[in-house]
């Protein structure tokens, strides 16, 4: 831990990166949410954390450090908050300054659930009730979504995309309104700085779930009104002045008068993203087969009994080979009979694939929530000697917890026959043998060097679509402009992509459940409140960074565990589909004030401004108040927009 510090600190002071140097970092974190965690340890991890403050302060990098999640953090680090809301959150000492690190703007999202969006009014609400109490620092997580590429998705079960409902998406796009509102929020709060920066909050009472959060100073005067009531609009009396103030939401006035922003009135555009396919982009495949029948010709170990998983792979790969053998006397009654037998595996998870005889029987998976796998179901067993090949599969590493050294990944068993002449058989404390990952991995199938080690199949061979274990592979030319690119795999059951290469991620086309009702900002934000995708892939699209490209001959490479439809793989780009807004008469407009002056504000009325793109319909229905203008006709050039008010 504290080689890896040193390490980090002396990268940045060699590049003078550090503000004491002249640098823009400003603060660092040490350690991550340990709090919770140290409990568990009782003195263990509360000397571990007094350590690793003391270690941190002492590599001197002459700006602040931080913990977060950290009530106990020693002097003089600073203990930070995470979480949907941190006003309730005080400091630790008095003198320390209210910070919000992770300033959660939305959810992550796990295989075979929904995705979960936070609304930015509830956000944005968030933000100014922490700003209203004297938070004096705000990080969101996140701010720009990203992509776990590889096998770093963890959890596990957690997904390829980490886009976390960001304000910029995984792609990099804008995502509106989330990105436009919250910067209009900052401005609000950039135009309140003096008052914010020199006095502390005086708060009234301005009704039975209002407040008014005002601050004064030589310089000015500045104001937050409070509505906490989820459900109703309030009318309040400040400052010989009446306002109205939507459920749920806060006003800010930076001349304690004027309201230039609310977090539940939404001004700028929402946004609308598609994929859509390029057709030069189509691809010829072809397919090499994992030999399951050759398994353990030459295992990496062999031994009695059931090994956990990680203790073997050592994370190496994804997969493990549980490989044992069970023989049937050709005499045996129930190979008469028309009761077949069956296989009962128990598995602290992941994902499981069941094979007899080199045929897939039955697959099972865990889930974030439970990750233990109970499967049952037929063995079909032959007279003479059966080969029983376990394919156990992680999804991920855990990334939260205590005593890792006590998770289990992998067969953990009883593994059992059951319907045999003598009733049950325990497989369990067999030898079994083991073999980490898959023939392709160790072939390189996936890299530019190794994928022309075998022979790969083509036209008619190929069109067996359902072929579990199977390798894919094409090539592909980069599609022409700058928009950035998918995958669009939701022909396809579960594995990883490669391109050129570089390990895309896992994809499973794993169908998600949950309750998408209608979804209110007001009320207190929880990951379930707010979801979508019910009935539809989890993720379908994975994310092609176009500097993993060249400009022909891209080697696109997919290992797939169940069987899917290749030729319906595409690669699709990502765009803005539709644009829409709201507007109302009198709608606060941060836009009539100045960052370097404060005065009375010019009212402007709204205005609706409509624009055709010559290669994209916008909107085939457009209308002003109660008026279809659609009919019009539209500007063609920026200099014929009229304003339509």
């Amino acid at each position: 831990m504290q080689g890896f510090t040193e390490k980090i600190v002396e990268m940045m002071k060699n590049e003078e990166l550090y503000a004491s140097q002249g640098g823009p970092i400003i603060l660092s974190q040490i350690e991550n949410e340990y709090g919770p965690q140290g409990k568990e340890f009782g003195a263990a991890g509360t000397a571990y954390i007094n350590w690793a403050a003391k270690m941190a302060v002492g590599l001197d990098t002459g700006v602040p450090w931080v913990m977060c999640k950290e009530e106990d953090a020693p002097d003089p680090v600073i203990n930070a908050c995470n979480g949907f809301y941190c006003d309730t959150f005080s400091p630790n000492k008095p003198y320390k300054p209210l910070m919000w690190t992770e300033a959660w703007s939305g959810w992550f999202t796990e295989f075979g659930g929904t995705i979960r969006q936070r609304p930015v009014e509830d956000l944005a609400f968030g933000v100014a009730r922490f700003v209203q109490k004297g938070g004096s620092f705000i990080n969101y997580y996140m701010y720009h979504g990203g992509t776990n590429f590889g096998r770093t998705a963890g959890g596990p079960f957690i997904t390829t995309s980490y886009d976390y409902d960001a304000p910029l998406d995984e792609y990099g796009l804008v995502r509106e309104p989330k990105f436009g509102h919250l910067k209009e929020l900052h401005r609000a709060v950039k135009l309140c700085e003096q008052s914010l920066v020199s006095a502390e909050p005086n708060v009234t009472t301005l009704g039975s779930m209002q407040e008014a959060h005002v601050f004064r100073s030589p310089s000015g005067c500045a104001a937050f009104l409070a509505n906490y009531n989820s459900n109703s609009y309030a009318k309040v009396f400040f400052n010989d002045e009446h306002y109205s103030l939507p459920p749920w939401s806060i006003s800010i006035l930076p001349d304690c008068k004027n309201v230039i922003f609310n977090t539940a009135t939404v001004g700028v555009q929402t946004t609308q993203m598609q994929m859509w396919a390029d057709g030069a982009s189509s691809m010829m495949w072809e397919r090499y087969d994992e030999e399951v029948d050759s398994l353990a010709a030459a295992p990496l170990l062999m031994t009695t009994g059931l090994l956990e998983q990680l203790n073997v792979t050592r994370d190496t790969s994804d997969y493990l080979w549980y490989i044992t053998s069970v023989d049937v006397d050709p005499s045996g009654k129930f190979l008469q009979g028309s009761q077949p037998l069956s296989l009962t595996v128990k598995s602290a998870g992941h994902a499981l694939h069941i094979f007899i005889n080199g045929q897939l029987q039955g697959s099972a998976y865990g889930t974030r929530q439970d990750r233990r796998i109970s499967y049952n179901g037929t063995a079909n067993l032959r007279a003479g000697s059966n080969k029983i090949a376990l394919l156990s599969v992680s999804c991920g590493l855990p990334n939260i917890g205590v005593h890792y050294e006590t998770w289990n990944t992998g067969i953990v068993g009883p593994v059992m026959i059951h319907g045999l002449d003598e009733g049950s058989r325990d497989l369990t404390w067999q030898t079994w043998s083991y073999q980490v990952g898959l023939r392709g991995e160790q072939m390189n199938l996936n890299s530019l060097e190794g994928s022309g080690s075998v022979e790969w199949m083509q036209g008619s061979l190929l069109a067996q679509n359902q072929q579990p274990l199977a390798w894919y592979r094409a090539y592909f030319d980069t599609p022409s402009g700058d928009e950035p690119l998918a995958l669009d795999m939701g022909s396809m059951g579960k594995g990883q992509i490669w391109i050129n290469g570089e390990n895309i991620g896992r994809y499973w086309t794993a169908y998600a459940e949950g309750d998408c009702k209608n979804c209110s900002y007001s009320g207190t934000f929880r990951p379930p409140k707010c979801q979508s995708g019910c009935g539809q892939p989890t993720q379908r699209w994975y994310h092609v960074p176009r500097s993993w490209l060249q400009p022909t001959r891209n080697l696109l490479v997919v290992f797939e565990e169940l069987g899917g439809d290749s030729s319906k793989i595409a690669l699709v780009k990502r765009s803005v589909s539709s644009v829409c807004a709201d507007v109302s008469e009198y709608h606060p407009n941060i836009k009539n004030w100045q960052i370097e002056s404060y005065g009375e504000p010019e009212f402007h009325r709204a205005k609706a401004i409509v624009i055709q793109l010559t290669h994209t319909v916008l909107s085939k229905r457009i209308v002003l108040g109660n008026k279809d203008v659609s009919s019009q006709s539209l500007p063609t050039t920026l200099a014929e927009i009229p304003a339509l008010t």
